[in-house]
């Protein structure tokens, strides 16, 4: 039946709705049923609870079930995405339509019984046409090919190609890792251990014997520390023992999760020692190296993988320093010593401009008449968080990194104007020495005969009221520009006194060809006569026998560490010159000398 104008009758609820639109809506659903259906891609529709409203055939094959069977089952189960916490979270959130999509990768094992990878993606579908439905779009990929190829690609690229071992960055992964688990699952004990590793004399190894060989030493050791990594228990179950890692060169890491305390990681470090010991034959030849080993163990709350490797590196150089070949636990009273060392030795070039430093003046006293005839200044590091240092704490540090030239450029000049300054308040008094110590470096790294004959100028000070005291290891075998320097001080007057003597390899004969006025004793061999009753004849007759000899020279001798009247006497009668001690007075400030002695 047409209209008038024969256009199509409509009939029923047709004519009530635009031209097209149930015929266009119903076209695109079967287009999307035929695609559902048809598809390759494993798919299946839920409801917002995440129930199955539908499954295709490919995901009815994914999982191994017939898709009218997978009808209300609950979608989650099926690809594993309760396991893991966070997907969960993040797939409710889609479910509730806080989140757009879901994007993940789930490991599922098929009913058949083999395990395959898979990418789970979950969105909104739009809602259904007739009854205004919400509904999401489940789609699972199988990925297990590129899977395994991203695996073999990131285990070539996280493991050490001579070693096999996991490298540095899979280390530090696996370290970050372990930290993060210890801190958080409560049926661990919750510290972590590390041995950290090298091998002593590697270097040679590689330079006499090349760096093939080098790798097969380097290999051969990996396996050893492997086997020192597994317990008992771990070969019996058939599991993976502790983390061993090479991190670079000749350094490797042994990693103990859940470590039960110190003990097990000096075992195991112990282990490796005796492990390494043995001698390995390798191309014919028969080679032979050890470790030197820094062990930390501690709570892994708090610890950060930084602070960890830190300790351990500081571990591993104590572990050479005390003679290499051994382990060395961490010691914090060690570790907080060497901090100290270490905020020393970067501020004290800036102490010295900062006008940190002080001179504190011990008396150098005639054992004959009883008199002060110099003084020797001690320089004093005021901290401003240590508080007062005395030179045994910084003065090796100023040798290794060089400040002591400036700072001993500042102790020889405040000295000189300090007795200048005596000398002038008391013109009728007799002028006392200063005996400024000098370290083997100022003489080699800077001009030490200027900087004398500049600050005596300046002064105004008599040469011969300086003395300068080297140690007897830095004046005993002196040649070249060492010996050159004491020579020039000696012709400007100045006096040379050898500090320390007979702690060192005393050449007695080198004696009389260095221009030195001054031997002062080693204490050691004073405190043999502090006891009257039970005196020490040996140190005696070596006194007395250095004093004869340096008399004989030309020499004068001082006695250090002189604290009882009974030392001074017995010192006196062997012929010692002067005396230095508690006995006269501990170091003093300027203004408390001119008290004492003039």
């Amino acid at each position: 039946m047409t209209e008038r104008n024969g256009t199509p009758k409509e009939s029923g609820d047709a004519r009530h709705a635009p031209a097209g639109r149930h015929d266009d809506s119903a076209a695109s659903l079967g287009d999307y049923r035929a695609a559902f259906h048809a598809g390759r891609l494993a798919m299946a529709v839920l409801n917002r609870d995440g129930l199955v409203l539908a499954a295709n055939p490919a995901f009815g094959e994914l999982v191994g079930a017939d898709p009218a069977d997978l009808v209300a089952a609950t979608a989650a189960d099926l690809t594993d995405l309760g396991a893991d916490p966070r997907v969960w979270t993040a797939y409710r959130e889609v479910l509730c339509g806080r989140s757009d999509r879901l994007r993940c990768t789930r490991r599922l094992k098929h009913p058949e019984g083999h395990s395959f990878w898979v990418e789970v993606t979950v969105e909104p579908l739009t809602p259904e046409p007739l009854s205004g439905e919400e509904r999401m779009l489940l789609s699972v990929a199988d990925i297990s090919d590129r899977h395994d190829l991203l695996a073999r690609l990131r285990h070539l690229q996280m493991h050490d190609p001579v070693t096999r071992l996991p490298n540095r960055a899979l280390f530090f992964e696996r370290l970050a890792a372990a930290l993060e688990t210890a801190a958080f699952d409560a049926t661990g004990t919750g510290r972590i251990g590390l041995c950290y590793l090298d091998l002593d004399g590697f270097k040679a190894v590689n330079d006499t014997l090349g760096h093939r060989v080098g790798d097969r030493l380097l290999s051969a050791v990996a396996q050893r520390l492997m086997r020192c990594a597994e317990t008992d228990d771990d070969r019996a179950a058939g599991r993976p023992g502790h983390l061993v890692a090479r991190l670079g060169g000749d350094e490797f890491a042994l990693l103990v999760e859940d470590s039960t305390g110190t003990d097990q990681l000096a075992e195991l470090a112990q282990c490796v020692l005796d492990a390494l010991q043995r001698p390995f034959d390798l191309a014919g030849q028969r080679l032979s190296v050890s470790a030197s080993i820094g062990v930390v163990e501690r709570a892994a709350g708090g610890t950060t993988a930084t602070g960890l490797m830190q300790a351990a590196d500081t571990t591993l150089y104590w572990a050479k320093e005390d003679g290499k070949a051994r382990w060395t636990l961490f010691d914090p009273e060690r570790n907080a010593h060497r901090m100290t060392r270490q905020a020393l030795s970067s501020t004290l070039r800036p102490a010295v401009d900062r006008g940190e430093f002080t001179l504190e003046y011990q008396p150098l006293v005639g054992l004959g008449d009883g008199r002060a005839q110099g003084v020797e200044a001690l320089v004093r590091w005021r901290h401003p968080q240590f508080g007062t240092l005395s030179p045994n704490r910084f003065i090796a540090l100023a040798e290794e990194n060089g400040a002591i030239v400036e700072l001993g450029r500042w102790v020889l000049e405040r000295a000189c104007h300090q007795a200048r300054a005596w000398q002038l308040a008391h013109p009728d008094g007799r002028p006392l020495f200063v005996s400024v110590n000098v370290a083997v470096r100022q003489v080699w790294d800077s001009d030490l005969v200027a900087d004398v004959a500049g600050i005596l100028a300046e002064t105004g000070l008599p040469p011969h009221l300086l003395q300068l005291e080297l140690t007897e290891s830095a004046v005993m075998g002196s040649a070249g520009r060492p010996l050159q320097a004491l020579q020039a001080l000696s012709d400007m007057g100045v006096r040379i006194a050898i500090d320390d003597f007979g702690t060192g390899y005393s050449n007695l004969a080198y004696l009389s060809r260095l221009p030195v006025s001054v031997l002062k004793l080693d204490g050691s061999f004073v405190r043999g006569f502090r006891s009257q009753e039970h005196p020490n004849p040996a140190d005696e007759m070596i006194v007395e026998a250095l004093v004869a000899l340096a008399h004989r020279l030309g020499l004068t001798v001082t006695a250090e560490c002189v604290e009882s009247a009974e030392q001074a006497e017995r010192l006196r009668r062997i012929g010692c010159d002067t005396g230095q001690g508690w006995l006269y007075s501990r170091p003093v400030a300027p203004d408390r000398v001119a008290a004492l002695f003039i």
